[in-house]
């Protein structure tokens, strides 16, 4: 039997006499609250300050709105666009007995005219279609995202600034090799241990050293990779003192799985288990699509096109997988997906390219199967466990 999917539609029967349905347009300074109340002609529209506690006043005061018009409500379901605000909101809500969901905004259809009027009160009414379609059970209308726990959000920091703090690192040595070629500089690497000492020594090829407003810059920069270089050493040894003191923990035991595959590093492992080997997926279809690894085809009467990736999916695991697809080839020549990415483009040029996105699909499916029933990709080899 299908696994049914439930972001995509409601499974819970709606009963509308005994359902107060509100959505959220939130921003920076105010939010925006718009109700349909059972039992009350009008369709209440609310202007609140950024206030969890009036958002809650408001919910109960329209509830005993219904019931003096005699409707019994038995359900508050709020919604609002996954945004800046993240979802705390949705776990506040539901520890007080609220049904809270976040819809995914590009999942919402909006009008295709060039110039359509757009303002916080239309969004509303947009929202609260979209939102009693998808109550109703009705597929299409849009998608709920999966609130994640606490836990699970904080789970993905340490990965994220680790990204966040390579390509500052990235940046901040540019930067130094762009001032020193600006001065005509060039064989000189920023990056080593005695960069600092062996600035003094340059000189430009008029022979002149380096003015000294360029020189407090260079300096700076360099005690700022230095830093930035202290603050990764920092986040990869707390990773692994976690996963040393918790190896049986449900996330550590998929990154110790991950990480014995020939190709694959700790820190690729441990972005993909908590971005989303770790998530509920529901197939394999699903899997590629979060990490928009699928296409976008254009067809229309005659015409059939690839517009290319759909690329709507987690860019931090789309890149991590293209990346990873790529040393795959390099550690596992032996593997079936190895080989079936040689027989394909072995003899076709201008090939490697669009074939490397479909290995890296294939390759997240087979290492999605890996950490969920413990298969094995066929030829794929593992490193001894420890």
């Amino acid at each position: 039997m299908q696994k049914l999917n439930d972001l995509s539609r409601s499974l819970t029967a709606l009963e509308p006499d005994g359902t107060l349905i509100a959505v959220i347009e939130m921003s920076l300074s105010s939010w925006l609250v718009a109700g349909i109340v059972p039992g009350i002609e009008r369709q209440p529209l609310k202007k609140l300050a950024v206030d969890e506690s009036a958002l809650l006043k408001l919910l109960h005061r329209w509830r005993e709105e219904a019931e003096k018009a005699g409707r019994r409500i038995e359900r508050i379901a709020v919604a609002f666009e996954a945004g800046r605000d993240g979802f705390w909101l949705a776990r506040w809500l539901k520890a007080r007995g609220i049904e809270a969901y976040v819809i995914h905004a590009s999942s919402v259809a909006v009008s295709r005219e060039h110039r359509r009027a757009k303002t916080d009160r239309l969004d509303t009414e947009l929202l609260k279609r979209s939102f009693l379609g998808w109550l109703r059970g009705e597929r299409d209308h849009c998608k709920m995202v999966e609130i994640p726990t606490m836990k699970d959000e904080d789970a993905k920091r340490p990965n994220r600034e680790h990204d966040s703090l390579i390509g500052e690192r990235s940046r901040i040595v540019n930067r130094m090799k762009a001032a020193l070629v600006r001065l005509g500089i060039r064989g000189f690497n920023p990056k080593l241990k005695r960069a600092t000492t062996r600035l003094d020594g340059l000189h430009t090829p008029e022979g002149e050293p380096i003015p000294p407003n360029a020189l407090a810059e260079l300096r700076r920069d360099m005690e700022r990779r230095r830093l930035v270089n202290n603050q990764i050493r920092q986040i990869e040894e707390e990773r692994l003192e976690r996963i040393e003191q918790a190896p049986c923990d449900g996330a550590h035991v998929m990154v110790r799985l991950l990480a014995r595959v020939m190709g694959v590093g700790i820190e690729t492992a441990d972005m993909l288990v908590h971005e989303v080997l770790s998530r509920n997926m529901r197939d394999r279809r699903a899997v590629a699509r979060y990490a928009g690894l699928t296409g976008s085809p254009d067809e229309s009467g005659r015409k059939r096109r690839e517009k290319g990736l759909a690329r709507s999916g987690n860019v931090r695991v789309r890149r991590g997988m293209i990346q990873l697809a790529w040393r795959f080839l390099l550690h596992q020549k032996n593997s079936a997906l190895t080989k079936w990415f040689r027989s394909r483009t072995e003899n076709a040029r201008g090939t490697r390219k669009p074939m490397i996105v479909a290995l890296a699909r294939k390759l997240l499916i087979a290492l999605w199967r890996l950490v969920r029933e413990g298969i094995v990709p066929d030829g794929v080899v593992l490193r001894a466990a420890q």
